[in-house]
C-alpha cells in the first residue's frame, strides 16, 4: 500500500514537472503549451476590435485578453471594416505535433491550406466584430474590406485556444485581437486671392497623410485637372522639410491627353515617408485658368499598392479629396445708354483697373489675353471676360473689406460721338459668368451737358458780328455828327 502511494506520488510529481515544463515552453515559444489540458469538446470565439493606428505606439497588451474601456479611450474605433476568417486545415491543436506545425507557418503559407471561402465579419460602430462557436484550431485572419484611404493590417494567425496569460495553468477559449489600420486623409486647397485675370497663376495644394506602417509598399498622388485649367508645373515636399529628390525619391509625370498629374514615390522615397509618419506630403500644382466658370478640382491619394487598381470611390481604394477647392471666374457685362432717352450707345471705349488709385492714375490696366480696352457694340454692350469673382477667393466666400475681395474699376477712355466722357471711374464687381446678364449700366450725357455753344462761322455768329458792326457804325456816325454840329455853332 505504501509503495503504491509513493508510486502514485512520483507519477503525480513527474506529471506536475512535465506540465510546468510545457507551460514554460508555452510562455517562451510562439504556440507551445500543455495540450493535455485542452478540452476538445469546447468551441472558441474570436472578437476583433478595430481601431485607427495611433501616431505613437500605445504599448497596450496584445495577448488575447479583453482591454478595458480606459485602456482604449484614446483610440478611434473604425466601423465598416470586413475580415475574412479561415480555419487552417491539417492543424490539430490537441496534439504537440499540431502546435509545432502551427508555429512553423507564416500567414502566406497558411493561406495555401486555409479553408475556403472562410467566414466574413464586419465591424460595427464601436469597431467590433465577433465570431462564436468556432471549432478549435489555427485561424488565418485577413482584412478584406476597408474604407478608401486605409492601409489594412497585415494578415495574421491566431490559435483557439490560447494559453491564458493571467493563469498559465489554464486555457483561454475566447480570444480578443486588436489589429490597427493606418488611415490616410487628404485635402486640396486653392490659392487665388491675389490673381485677377485669365493667365494669372492659380495654385493648388494637395496635403496628405503618410500611412503609419513600415514598409510602405506604394504611395501615389493623382491630380486630374479640370479642362478649364492649364498645367504649368508642380513641386513635392514634406511638411517637416525632410529632403526629397526629384527622380530619385519620387517622379512627376503629366499626361496632356487626360490633363492629369501623377506623383509616384520610389522605394527610397517610400522609406523616407515611413521614417516620417507624422509629416504630411505636400504637392503644389501651378495652373492657369483658360475659360471662365466655376472650377471644382479634386485629387486622389493612393496610400498603398493594393489601392492602385481600385476605382476611386470604392472600398479599399484611394482617398478622394473633398470638393472644396473651387476657383470662380466670370465677366463684366456693361451696358451703355443715353441718360435721357435710354438709347443704346455704341462706340464707347473702356479699360478696367484693379483699384481706384490705378484707375485715377491710369496705371496697371488689366490685360486679358492681350486686350486692355473694350468697345460697346450696336446694342450698347461690351463684355470683359476672364476676371476672378469679386466675392470668392481661395475656395471661400469673402465680403468687402476682407482679404481677397476684389472690386474692379471702369474708366471710359473714349466717349460715343456727341457725348462727354465719364468724370470719374465706376466701381463694379464680378459675380457671374453669364455673358448675357448685364452687371453694370452706365449713362452718358451729351457733350457740354447738352448745352449749345456758338459755332464759329455759323449763322448766329454772322448775325452777331453784323449786328456788332452796325452798332459800331451807328456809334461812329453819332460821334461825327456831334462834332460837326459843335464846329458849326462856333
Amino acid at each position: 500500500m505504501k509503495s503504491s502511494k509513493v508510486r502514485r506520488g512520483l507519477i503525480a510529481s513527474l506529471t506536475a514537472i512535465a506540465s510546468a515544463g510545457m507551460l514554460a515552453l508555452g510562455a517562451g515559444g510562439a504556440h507551445a503549451a500543455n495540450t493535455s489540458n485542452i478540452d476538445p469538446s469546447k468551441t472558441g470565439s474570436l472578437t476583433i476590435h478595430k481601431y485607427e493606428k495611433p501616431a505613437a505606439p500605445s504599448n497596450l497588451p496584445n495577448d488575447g485578453t479583453l482591454l478595458t474601456p480606459a485602456q482604449t479611450a484614446a483610440l478611434t474605433p473604425m466601423a465598416g471594416v470586413t475580415f475574412t476568417v479561415q480555419k487552417v486545415n491539417n492543424i490539430d491543436l490537441t496534439t504537440n505535433a499540431g502546435w509545432t506545425a502551427a508555429a512553423a507557418l507564416t500567414p502566406a503559407q497558411a493561406a495555401v491550406q486555409a479553408a475556403k471561402p472562410g467566414t466574413t465579419t464586419t465591424t460595427d460602430m464601436s469597431g467590433t466584430a465577433a465570431l462564436g462557436n468556432l471549432p478549435l484550431g489555427l485561424y488565418l485572419v485577413t482584412e478584406t474590406g476597408y474604407p478608401a484611404g486605409v492601409t489594412p493590417s497585415a494578415p495574421f494567425l491566431v490559435t483557439l485556444p490560447m494559453t491564458n496569460p493571467g493563469n498559465q495553468n489554464s486555457w483561454m477559449y475566447d480570444v480578443n485581437v486588436y489589429p490597427k489600420n493606418a488611415v490616410t486623409t487628404a485635402t486640396k486647397t486653392v490659392n487665388d486671392a491675389s490673381v485677377l485675370k485669365l493667365g494669372d497663376n492659380v495654385q493648388w495644394t494637395i496635403t496628405s497623410d503618410i500611412p503609419n506602417v513600415n514598409p510602405i509598399d506604394g504611395y501615389r498622388i493623382v491630380d486630374k485637372l479640370d479642362s478649364k485649367l492649364s498645367y504649368t508645373n508642380s513641386t513635392v515636399a514634406l511638411s517637416n522639410n525632410s529632403a526629397l529628390a526629384l527622380n530619385t525619391d519620387y517622379t512627376i509625370a503629366f499626361d496632356t491627353a487626360t490633363n492629369s498629374l501623377t506623383v509616384d514615390f520610389t522605394a527610397s522615397g517610400r522609406a523616407i515617408l515611413a521614417a516620417n509618419p507624422t509629416a504630411k506630403v505636400l504637392v503644389t500644382v501651378n495652373t492657369t485658368v483658360n475659360t471662365v466658370g466655376e472650377i471644382t478640382n479634386t485629387a486622389l491619394v493612393y496610400p498603398n499598392a493594393a489601392s492602385f487598381s481600385i476605382t476611386p470611390g470604392q472600398p479599399n481604394g484611394p482617398v478622394v479629396t473633398p470638393p472644396v477647392a473651387v476657383t470662380k471666374w466670370g465677366n463684366i457685362v456693361l451696358h451703355k445708354k443715353d441718360s435721357q432717352s435710354s438709347a443704346a450707345l455704341a462706340g464707347a471705349v473702356f479699360s478696367v483697373y484693379p483699384s481706384r488709385a490705378d484707375a485715377l492714375a491710369g496705371t496697371n490696366a488689366i490685360n486679358v489675353g492681350g486686350v486692355s480696352s473694350w468697345t460697346t457694340d450696336a446694342s450698347g454692350n461690351l463684355v470683359i471676360s476672364g476676371l476672378r469673382y469679386s466675392n470668392w477667393a481661395s475656395g471661400a466666400t469673402v465680403n468687402p473689406g476682407q482679404p481677397g475681395y476684389q472690386s474692379y474699376w471702369l474708366v471710359e477712355t473714349k466717349a460715343p460721338p456727341g457725348y462727354g466722357l465719364l468724370a470719374q471711374p465706376v466701381e463694379t464687381t464680378v459675380t457671374s459668368n453669364n455673358p448675357s446678364a448685364v452687371t453694370v449700366t452706365i449713362d452718358n450725357v451729351l457733350a457740354n451737358a447738352g448745352f449749345q455753344l456758338p459755332l464759329t462761322g455759323g449763322v448766329g455768329t454772322w448775325a452777331l458780328t453784323a449786328g456788332g458792326v452796325l452798332v459800331l457804325a451807328g456809334a461812329g456816325l453819332f460821334v461825327v455828327t456831334g462834332r460837326r454840329k459843335r464846329n458849326e455853332a462856333k
